[in-house]
């Protein structure tokens, strides 16, 4: 079933509520000489930073101001990840060091939204212990942020909507990007596949693509303004287009927003194993303008492991699809997602991952030591292997993957590659920073008006997880 769009009338609500809020803030600024200020704070994955991008978005509309310090702000905003229990723990310790900025600036507004309260026993968990929060809302109830938000400015007491659903699209919602040379565009909402690990199909719904022409016109819009790469994003991107029967699919999209003048570059995660055709590889490999990486995660080695996951592949039919990559597409770059410590997983099983690891030889990748999410099937599980044991696997992995990383990286010295310049290094004040076509970082000095130009750069040092160059 094709996803339902919120309807005009739905969204002249929410309208209405920016306007409330915006002639509130109007008489607040009069009355401070200065607007009210919001800070926001993502956690998580790029779908919360297009989230985050949303909320601001609103908040602009409504006349708020934003600063970068939760102590000078009027409105404190997280917006939660639910995937791993280091991201709820992090939240948590953010409350409470907000709880005392809160007793010296009484009339904060304390917003927490995002995947991690749309659990409702987490939920519950904030209201109790965190009685200095005012609003909580979960990720369905995003368009509907106006309203909450004019409620919590008010009315007394905690506001609330963890409405649970398989999600709505709102087309309408404004969005206040940080940047202008790249952007993020949500393709598809929600997941399916319901990994036994994995919360986020509980807390994001099903599936539901956007139509083409939504963002079609999205592309076109920011590539006018100036913008020339873009990510297509999505839970998994091939299967984008399955619910809307119109016969469109994500290899069919890759090549529309490849025909939009203005864009240089496109990237897009996340895939799926189980979803990667042949005719996506040809697509990612005949246009010009895709970037020649891959994300593609197996998050184990072990085919008895990955049935307990309900990954739908195994250990042969990702390699196969990783053979096939390679050969169509010489030279791309290939990234991964590995889960450590899976309760099933013995320590022949890991053995396997690393054989994975050693037969593709990624550029990087993203490894986690499994994080037990209560509602899902592999919570119920107990460990095979005790945390002493798991740890050490995790570093074996590490070590491993440090290796190959460098071997890597040192391909790449005595190449010219054209960089995109995104900003000041974080490693090195001095120089900037930029991503190559297949993602590599890379260090290097040039002027700090470059930033958002393609640039020529010659490779000279490889690092652990980043490569240093000098413009030519």
């Amino acid at each position: 079933m094709a996803a339902t769009n919120i309807t005009e009338e739905q969204w002249a609500v929410s309208a209405g509520y920016i306007a409330k809020i915006k002639e509130d803030n109007a008489n607040f600024a009069v009355k401070h000489g200065r607007p009210r200020l919001a800070h926001t704070e993502t956690y998580g994955c790029q779908q919360n930073v297009n989230d985050t991008e949303r909320i601001r978005g609103m908040l602009s509309e409504a006349g708020f101001g934003f600063t970068d310090s939760a102590e000078k702000a009027d409105l404190v905003i997280y917006n939660t990840c639910a995937v791993r229990e280091n991201a709820e723990q992090k939240v948590f310790g953010r409350l409470g060091i907000l709880k005392h900025i809160k007793e010296s600036h009484p009339n904060m507004m304390v917003a927490v939204c995002g995947c991690m309260v749309q659990q409702e026993h987490i939920c519950e968990k904030i209201k109790k212990v965190h009685d200095h929060v005012d609003l909580i809302f979960g990720t369905h109830a995003l368009w509907r942020m106006p309203e909450l938000l004019y409620r919590t400015m008010t009315e007394k007491g905690v506001v609330v909507d963890i409405t649970d659903s398989d999600g709505v699209i709102a087309e309408e919602i404004p969005i206040l990007r940080d940047k202008t040379e790249k952007a993020w565009v949500s393709v598809m909402y929600g997941c399916n596949n319901f990994c036994t690990y994995c919360i986020v199909p509980h807390v994001r719904g099903r599936e539901r693509s956007r139509k083409p022409e939504d963002i079609l016109n999205e592309v076109k819009s920011l590539a006018a303004a100036g913008t020339t790469e873009i990510s297509l994003l999505g839970q998994n991107v091939n299967s984008y287009g399955k619910d809307l029967g119109i016969g469109v699919d994500f290899a069919d999209l890759l090549k529309m927003v490849n025909d939009i003048e203005g864009v240089r570059r496109i990237r897009f995660m996340t895939s799926h194993p189980k979803d990667l055709s042949d005719k996506l590889i040809y697509t990612i490999r005949d246009c010009d303008k895709v970037c020649k990486q891959l994300h593609l995660p197996f998050q184990a080695g072990s085919d008895k492991v990955l049935r307990d996951m309900n990954r739908h592949y195994d250990k042969k039919r990702y390699l196969e699809i990783i053979d096939k990559v390679k050969s169509e597409i010489p030279g791309i770059a290939l990234t991964t997602d590995v889960i450590v410590g899976f309760p099933t997983e013995t320590n022949e099983d890991f053995r396997e991952t690393l054989d994975v690891l050693r037969k593709v030889r990624f550029d990087s990748i993203f490894s986690f030591i499994y994080s037990r999410r209560e509602g899902t099937p592999a919570a119920k599980l107990e460990p095979v292997l005790s945390d002493e044991e798991i740890h050490k696997n995790f570093n074996e992995l590490l070590e491993l993957q440090n290796e190959i990383c460098k071997e890597k990286n040192l391909e790449y010295v005595g190449k010219i590659e054209e960089v995109l310049v995104d900003g000041e290094s974080k490693t090195d004040r001095n120089l900037m920073t930029g991503r190559t076509d297949s993602g590599k970082i890379v260090n290097f000095e040039a002027p700090e008006n470059s930033v958002g130009e393609y640039v020529k750069v010659e490779i000279t040092r490889a690092r652990q997880w980043s490569l240093e160059g000098k413009m030519v």
